[in-house]
């Protein structure tokens, strides 16, 4: 079998960056659980779109009066937590269905839930870290309303993240537990280092039952004397 080129993140071809990651739902992933993978999937771009937009209503914050502080930290958010939302919470949960890893499970389980916590204190909107909020749009409404309508978007963009982030972590958590899964089978997964081995398509080949070549002898019986019939 051919080695597979990896095609994620899609960049330009003119640039010396190739993708890092292969991703492929209808080649890797069951057809029972492919809805599910791309609902988390676009459950990331959502959260990367929320943090765009969370860097425009900083800029307006910071314009309208607010402090710069909150502009800087929205870009480092939306420089980090882009990425490492790929690779530490979404990646895991590909991988988890892709082979059915009880190991990656966990490590979704655990970094979701960071990742739940941390959309809930965003949505809140602390000042000076970094995100629009509820407390930060409604507060600067007797200042700028303009601005304070502009910051609400963000804030409810965090809401429905952080509510499509409980969702998906009780989807999964509800049919790992229904099919048997448990902390045991990662610490197994972990033990024998199969958690990072690679997929295998060797089960589709082993099962091979078709009709089998008719079976000649290893030297073949010419006829003597050279003549041929």
């Amino acid at each position: 079998m051919t080695e597979r080129a990896n095609n994620f993140p899609p960049l330009p071809k003119f640039t010396r960056l190739r993708p890092c990651f292969y991703q492929n739902f209808e080649e890797e992933i069951p057809d029972e659980h492919r809805t599910l993978v791309r609902r988390i999937y676009h459950l990331w771009l959502f959260y990367c779109l929320t943090l765009a937009v969370n860097v425009v209503a900083c800029l307006a914050w910071w314009i309208g009066g607010g402090n710069g502080v909150n502009f800087g930290f929205s870009i480092l958010w939306l420089v980090l937590f882009s990425p490492c939302g790929y690779v530490c919470w979404f990646r895991p949960a590909y991988k988890a269905f892709r082979s059915d890893s009880s190991f990656n499970f966990m490590n979704f389980f655990f970094v979701c839930g960071i990742q739940f916590v941390l959309s809930v204190i965003q949505a809140i909107g602390i000042s000076g870290w970094g995100a629009c909020g509820w407390l930060a749009a409604v507060s600067f409404f007797s200042t700028a309303v303009a601005v304070a309508i502009i910051m609400l978007f963000p804030a409810v963009m965090f809401t429905v993240s952080a509510v499509a982030t409980a969702l998906a972590l009780f989807r999964v958590h509800r049919w790992y537990r229904g099919a048997g899964g448990s902390f045991q089978k990662a610490q197994q997964e972990w033990n024998s280092g199969t958690w990072k081995a690679p997929p295998s398509n060797e089960p589709q080949y082993s099962n091979f039952a078709g009709p089998t070549l008719p079976q000649y002898p290893t030297v073949p019986s010419y006829p003597s004397g050279g003549q041929w019939p």
